[in-house]
């Protein structure tokens, strides 16, 4: 972070001088005077002590070259004469960010306690009962500094841990360094390395010993390098939930957008019917990242904003959970202002005002049979369904009874301990990540303006699993890499997939909306009724009515296909029946469907890059993108009947693309030798 600086000795201490460009004015003494005296916290000892008085641009400073004679010269403590020791080539400035990134490392303000949260734990004696070694401790804003002699969170450094129990009992812990976490709030993590859970305390211990966690870091590290962490997670996935591997790739780069400097976050909502496995999926990915990375469960509409345990970069899941008006307001606000926290002001039975806030970073899994929110809600959303078909039945069938005839497994699996690993490397550090080639990707349709922008992020966190195997940078503590054609390709066939096969990311349809398109079509209906539909899809009526009507739940307004497809309509007709002895008439509503509107509207969707030469662009080709989308055809099943999407690119011809029957045409080459190569949805 910080560039070489001119080291001195002044006579009678060192000096470490560092340029800065700031004006002369209290914002910029302030500013000093904060990184010295966090300097001060986090260095000082009974040898050493950092000077934090020496904050103002008034400052006499000692001329190198003279003699210091403050105090009497002896054989002990001679005076000595200024000099400089070393001096770098170019003296480069200190950004006035990083100066503040330093100032504010330590929390200034308590941090506000759960309520009803117990009083007793006294940091001092838990750091002592727990064999946490502190070099030395200090007052801080009305409470205790603690500055710990090794880092307890990374192997990669000793220096820089701190812990901070305040005056109302609130405790703070984290490290300076930016691959730590720069300060952030550290101490659930801390304090679950060395206490045991309740319930484990009276277990018979392992005799093989595990590994520990180092080993596990290790392991995570050489895959990052070296290896495929997105492949390595999902195959650690499907050994507990089989299938639904994009489900599974959408929560993963979902977890990986925390970690991406400029995204707008990924959020995934998953539909399906009941007991067909959404539950579990998301459950599954949530146990391959850290605990105190995960909250589930239900919760009241003010309650994430009282909770101090959260901490950046939580994942919260929602399990067949109903959203409130005011907890929907609430997601639509964090997902719209995903790197910064958002604040609540309310007033305490004191009638004192009180800030409460969530962290910054956080991400959203919504499961639920129908879409969990209104058409706002799921706008900010990875749509994606899970899948119900016929095999995936029987192969989860077959997975249960694998399970049950090996009997219980005692302990964690070691790679997913390894992924978990994996995770916590990842969220150490805050990627940029440049697509030096966004002007050649090219959309048939930006009317939802949410969707590029999720294609981008989607480029940019498949980019983030290999941040340590491509050239980088660090600047200001941030990583920044850019990205290639690979993570494009990667990228366009999981954007592909929720629009066509597996979800419906730009009509925000459920699977059964989706089937019951594909049901009116097969039976070439241009005039049916509800219950026509419902013989065909095998549903109830109060369900099929719902799927093309929509419905309104505690207030909320839920579309239906009559909203969201333009190809369907309705009509409220008078029948007039003549079967019995007497004439009825009675009114019935008659659904129209277009079957040429309909093939346009799912087929409008259509993404792909616009090469600038020939040449295929680094990190993937005609060929190679052939290659990934076979790869993908082995593991995504899908269902009979259902039209296929061909794998890949002609690798024979520049400019060619697949497209599916009914699809809009592949866009043609430009005239004058520039390329075409993508996904033709």
């Amino acid at each position: 972070g910080f560039p070489d600086p001119l080291i001195a000795d002044s006579g009678n201490g060192a000096h470490l001088l560092y340029r800065i460009d700031l004006p002369n004015d209290e914002a910029a003494t302030g500013l000093v005077k904060g990184v010295l005296a966090t300097l001060d916290l986090l260095f000082s000892n009974d040898v050493i002590t950092v000077d934090t008085a020496n904050h103002n641009a008034s400052r006499i400073w000692k001329v190198y070259g003279t003699l210091s004679r403050k105090g009497d010269s002896t054989p002990e403590r001679p005076h000595r004469r200024a000099k400089i020791l070393s001096a770098p080539e170019e003296v480069k400035i200190v950004s006035e960010e990083r100066l503040q990134a330093i100032a504010g490392l330590l929390p200034r303000k308590e941090p506000p306690r759960r309520k009803g949260a117990r009083r007793g734990l006294d940091l001092a004696s838990w750091l002592l009962d727990h064999g946490v070694a502190v070099r030395s401790t200090k007052p801080w804003n009305g409470g205790t500094l603690y500055v710990l002699a090794e880092c307890p969170f990374s192997g990669a450094h000793k220096d820089g841990a701190f812990a901070i129990q305040f005056a109302n009992g609130a405790i703070h812990a984290g490290c300076h360094h930016a691959s730590c976490g720069g300060g952030a709030q550290r101490w659930p993590e801390l304090r679950a390395m060395h206490e045991q859970p309740r319930g484990k305390r009276n277990e018979t211990p392992v005799e093989n010993p595990t590994p520990s966690p180092d080993e596990y870091r290790i392991r995570a590290l050489e895959i990052l390098r070296s290896g495929d962490p997105l492949a390595f997670i999902l195959d650690v996935f499907n050994r507990t939930h089989v299938g639904d591997r994009i489900v599974a790739e959408c929560l993963a780069l979902s977890i990986a957008s925390q970690s991406v400097e400029n995204t707008r976050g990924l959020h995934v909502a998953v539909s399906g019917n009941s007991g067909k496995g959404k539950s579990h999926a998301c459950a599954t990915m949530l146990d391959l990242i850290p605990e105190d990375c995960r909250l589930t469960g239900t919760v009241s509409d003010k309650a994430l904003y009282y909770d101090d345990s959260l901490r950046a970069g939580t994942v919260f899941f929602f399990d067949d959970f109903s959203l409130s008006d005011d907890l929907q307001e609430i997601m639509k606000t964090a997902t719209a202002n995903f790197r910064e926290p958002i604040e609540h002001r309310t007033v305490t039975s004191e009638r004192k005002l009180q800030v409460c806030h969530i962290p910054e970073r956080c991400v959203w899994w919504l499961a639920k049979v129908e879409n969990p929110g209104d058409d706002q809600v799921m706008n900010r959303m990875l749509t994606v369904w899970i899948d119900d078909s016929v095999e995936q039945d029987a192969r989860v069938l077959e997975h249960m009874k694998r399970l049950e005839a090996d009997g219980p497994v005692e302990g964690d699996d070691p790679d997913v301990l390894v992924a978990r690993a994996i995770w916590s490397i990842v969220k150490e550090h805050r990627i940029s990540v440049r697509i030096p080639f966004a002007r050649s990707i090219q959309f048939s349709s930006a009317a939802n303006r949410r969707n590029p922008g999720m294609l981008f992020d989607l480029i940019k966190c498949h980019a983030v699993f290999r941040f340590m195997q491509v050239p980088s940078e660090e600047v200001d503590g941030r990583v920044r890499i850019e990205a290639t054609r690979a993570d494009f390709d990667a990228a366009a066939r999981l954007y592909g997939a929720i629009n066509q096969e597996i979800g419906s990311q730009d009509a925000k349809m459920t699977r059964n909306e989706a089937a019951a398109l594909r049901t009116i079509e097969r039976m070439g209906w241009r005039t049916f009724t509800i219950r026509m539909l419902q013989e065909a899809l095998g549903l109830s009526y109060s369900r099929t009515r719902r799927i093309l009507q929509g419905y309104t739940s505690k207030g909320t307004v839920y579309s239906g296909l009559l909203e969201k497809c333009p190809a369907v309509s309705v009509v409220d007709a008078t029948v007039v029946d003549t079967s019995q002895e007497v004439t009825i008439r009675r009114h019935e509503l008659l659904f129209q469907f277009d079957a040429a509107c309909y093939r346009e509207w799912t087929a409008r969707l259509t993404v792909w890059l616009e090469d600038d030469d020939d040449s295929p662009p680094e990190g993937g080709c005609n060929n190679g993108c052939k290659d990934t989308r076979e790869d993908e055809s082995r593991e995504i099943e899908r269902d009979p009947g259902k039209e296929e999407i061909s794998p890949g690119i002609d690798p024979g011809r520049r400019g060619s693309c697949t497209t599916p029957p009914g699809a809009q045409r592949c866009p043609a080459a430009p005239s004058g030798g520039g390329g075409v190569a993508g996904l033709q949805l």
